[in-house]
């Protein structure tokens, strides 16, 4: 047997694989994305790119102006 699980999210836009059968814990959110592990965690590679926190890229962006 096989387990679902699905990609979530935080506002700091990191990423996290987390069951599908159980509710993210809070202040994660779930993208839609729904697979195995191993699914799960190649959508996160395909789409976390910059490893940074949300908060740190926009404070860099604004001191560089």
């Amino acid at each position: 047997m096989s387990t679902d699980y699905t990609v979530v999210y935080n506002s700091e836009e990191q990423y996290s694989v987390w069951r599908a059968d159980t509710e993210p814990p809070a202040g994660w959110t779930t993208t839609g994305f729904t697979g195995t592990r191993d699914e799960c965690l190649d959508r996160i590679d395909a789409e976390w790119t910059d490893m940074r926190p949300r908060s740190l890229r926009e404070h860099l962006a604004a001191v560089q102006q």
